[in-house]
C-alpha cells in the first residue's frame, strides 16, 4: 500500500468525530494491507474529494474525502459559514432542514453548531421537512441563508447537501466556487470553532407554508364541491412528503388521497425501490397498483425530498400512463393561463423551462401575450427568469407560487394538477383531452430521453469531446441543421457543458432536436430527445413521432458510448 495514502487514513481516522466512520475506516484500513478489493474501496474514498457544487456536496455515504460523512459536512459548513461572515452576514439567521436519509439529522445539527460557531444564528427544524418548505422558511424568516440534507432521489446509500441564499433559491456560479476554496482551506475539522444546537424553526413555518400553498387553491376558479370530487392516490417514494401534502390538501379541500402504505412513511432504506426517483422504471407499480384496485382519477408521486411532482392518470382504453415531465409541464402552463381567464383577469410575467425540456411551453406563453425564457439545466436557473410566473424542468420540477417557493416545490405542484383535474372534471373532460387540444394547436411535442450510467469522469469527457469533434451529420435519418455547443455560449445563457443538436424537417417533421449533456447529479449522460409534428389527425402525428424517437434514439445510444 502506498505509504501517503495510508497517512491519509490515519489522518482522516484522527479527526473522523463519528465512532461509525472511524471504525470503518480502521478496519478497511487494516483489510487493505492484503486485501485488493478493500485496497480499492479505499483508494476510491481518498481518490478526490467531493466537489462542491451548484448543487452543495452529494455523494455515497462512508469514510475519506470522496464520501459524504461528519469529517466533509463540517468542512462543507465552515466553508459556507466563513463565506456568509466575508459577505456581511454574521449575526444573520441559517435556516437548516434535512430529510430522513442516515445520517441526515447529524450532518444538520453539525451544520448548526458551526454556524452559531462561526457567528451565525442557526435556526434547525425539529423534524424531517421537504425541500420546498426549507426553501420557503428561508425567505418567510429573512435567513441570509439556507442547508438542505438531502439526496433527493438518490439510491439510499447516498446523502447530500443543498445551499440556499436569501432569496431562497439555490446557489449558482460563481458563488459555489468561491464556498468551494473556502472549504479547501479546512484540513482538520477539530480546529473549526463550534458553538451551540442553534434554536428550533417554529411551527408556525410550516403553518404558514401549508395556509400559504392552500389559499393558492382555495382563492382559485374551483369550488370545494369540485375539488371534493377528485379522488386519487398518493406516493412519497418512502420520503417525507406524506405529511405536508396531507395537510396542504386538507385545507384546500381535496378528498384526501389514499396514500400507499408501503411507501407512504420516511424510511432511509427505500425498501421497496432500487432507486428512488419517480421516473425509474417499475417506481410506481405499487401505487398504480392501488390506482387500479381503488378506480381512482389520479396517481400523484413525490421524490423522497418532495420537490419533484410525477403523476400518472387512466387513458381512454383503461391502460394507467405516467405523464411524461413535459406534458404535466405543458399542462400546469396552461392552467395557470386558464385559470386566469376563468376568474376574469390575465395572467403577467414570464414562463421560462429549461433548454432540455420541451419548446411547447415557449409556444403556449407566447399565444397567451406571456414572455418565455429558456435557461440552462438546473433548477436555480429557472427560478431566475425575470418575474418568473410559472417555470418547470422536464425532470419532474415544477414552480407554480413563485411568490412563497422560488424553487420547485412537488407539494404546490401536486396541489394545482388537483385544481385542474376538478375543473376538468366538472367540465367532463380529461388531461388526455386537453392534451390533444394543445398538440392540435402548438404542434404535437413528442419527447424521450436516452441515457447512460457511467463509472468514471473520464468516460463523460471523451464521450462529449467526440460529440465535439466528430459532430454527427445524419441523426435519425434527418439532416442536422445547426449545432450549439454551451460550453462556448448561447446568447445569454451561461457557459455549461451540453450539446444542442437542431434537425431539419422533412415533409412529415416540422423540427427536431437533440440535447447531450452529462447528469448534474448521477453519473448519467443524458440524452434528451424531442420531435414536432404538426397536422389535424393526431393519430398519424404521434405515430410519425414516435416513429422517429425510436430512430433518434437507435442513434444516440452508441453516440454516449452505450452500444446499440
Amino acid at each position: 500500500m502506498d505509504s501517503e495514502l495510508k497517512q491519509q487514513a490515519l489522518n482522516w481516522i484522527e479527526q473522523d468525530p463519528d465512532q461509525v466512520t472511524k471504525a470503518q475506516l480502521t478496519e478497511l484500513l487494516e483489510e487493505a494491507q492484503t486485501d485488493s478489493a478493500a485496497l480499492l474501496e479505499l483508494q476510491d474514498a481518498f481518490l478526490a474529494p467531493l466537489e462542491f457544487g451548484t448543487a452543495g456536496l452529494r455523494g455515497a455515504l462512508g469514510a475519506g474525502p470522496n464520501r459524504m460523512n461528519r469529517v466533509t459536512v463540517l468542512q462543507a459548513a465552515s466553508g459556507l459559514a466563513q463565506y456568509l461572515v466575508q459577505q456581511g452576514f454574521a449575526g444573520k439567521k441559517v435556516v437548516i432542514g434535512f430529510d430522513a436519509r442516515y445520517n441526515s439529522d447529524v450532518f444538520a445539527a453539525d451544520t448548526a453548531r458551526v454556524m452559531s460557531g462561526a457567528g451565525l444564528e442557526p435556526i434547525v427544524f425539529s423534524h424531517v421537512v421537504p425541500t420546498p418548505v426549507l426553501a420557503f422558511a428561508i425567505r418567510h424568516s429573512g435567513a441570509c441563508a439556507g442547508v438542505m440534507v438531502t439526496a433527493s432521489h438518490n439510491p439510499p446509500q447516498d446523502n447530500g447537501y443543498k445551499v440556499y441564499l436569501g432569496d431562497g433559491r439555490q446557489i449558482v456560479s460563481p458563488v459555489d466556487e468561491q464556498i468551494s476554496k473556502l472549504i479547501k482551506t479546512v484540513t482538520n475539522v477539530r480546529e473549526i470553532v463550534q458553538g451551540d444546537a442553534g434554536k428550533k424553526v417554529s411551527d408556525e413555518v410550516v403553518d404558514t407554508y401549508t395556509s400559504l400553498t392552500s389559499q393558492l387553491i382555495t382563492s382559485g376558479p374551483t369550488t370545494e364541491a369540485q375539488r371534493k370530487s377528485v379522488t386519487s392516490v398518493y406516493t412519497a417514494m418512502h420520503g417525507v412528503g406524506w405529511k405536508t401534502l396531507q395537510s396542504v390538501f386538507i385545507a384546500s379541500g381535496f378528498a384526501e388521497p389514499i396514500a400507499a402504505p408501503e411507501q407512504r412513511d420516511p424510511d432511509p432504506a427505500f425498501p421497496t425501490v432500487a432507486f428512488p426517483n419517480p421516473e425509474e422504471k417499475g417506481a410506481l407499480d405499487i401505487a398504480i397498483a392501488l390506482a387500479k384496485k381503488n378506480s381512482v382519477d389520479v396517481l400523484l408521486a413525490n421524490d423522497p425530498d418532495a420537490d419533484r411532482f410525477a403523476a400518472a392518470a387512466s387513458n381512454s382504453t383503461g391502460d394507467w400512463v405516467t405523464l411524461r415531465g413535459d406534458q404535466i409541464g405543458s399542462l400546469l402552463g396552461w392552467w395557470m393561463i386558464e385559470r386566469a381567464k376563468i376568474a376574469g383577469s390575465k395572467l403577467s410575467g414570464t414562463f421560462a423551462n429549461s433548454i432540455v425540456s420541451s419548446m411547447m411551453l415557449e409556444s403556449i406563453a407566447k399565444s397567451a401575450g406571456l414572455r418565455y425564457e429558456s435557461t440552462v439545466t438546473g433548477f436555480k436557473w429557472v427560478s431566475r427568469a425575470k418575474n418568473l410566473a410559472f417555470g418547470y424542468e422536464e425532470a419532474l420540477g415544477y414552480c407554480v407560487d413563485p411568490k412563497n417557493v422560488i424553487d420547485k416545490d412537488g407539494i404546490s405542484a401536486a396541489a394545482m394538477f388537483m385544481e385542474m383535474l376538478a375543473h376538468l372534471k366538472g367540465q367532463g373532460k380529461t388531461l388526455w383531452q386537453v392534451l390533444d387540444e394543445l398538440a392540435l394547436a402548438h404542434g404535437l411535442h413528442a419527447t424521450d430521453q436516452v441515457s447512460v450510467r457511467v463509472t468514471s469522469t473520464d468516460q463523460v469527457a471523451m464521450t462529449m469531446a467526440g460529440i465535439r469533434n466528430t459532430p454527427p451529420t445524419k441523426f435519425g435519418g434527418l439532416q442536422v441543421s445547426s449545432i450549439d455547443d454551451l460550453a462556448i455560449g448561447l446568447g445569454e445563457l451561461p457557459k455549461t457543458d451540453a450539446v444542442i443538436i437542431h434537425l431539419a424537417g422533412n415533409d412529415q417533421i416540422q423540427k427536431a432536436r437533440v440535447i447531450v449533456r452529462p447528469s448534474g447529479t448521477e453519473p448519467k449522460i443524458k440524452c434528451y430527445l424531442e420531435v414536432v409534428v404538426r397536422g389535424d389527425d393526431l393519430a398519424i402525428a404521434q405515430q410519425t413521432a414516435d416513429n422517429e424517437l425510436k430512430s433518434l434514439a437507435a442513434d444516440a445510444r452508441p453516440l454516449l458510448g452505450g452500444g446499440n
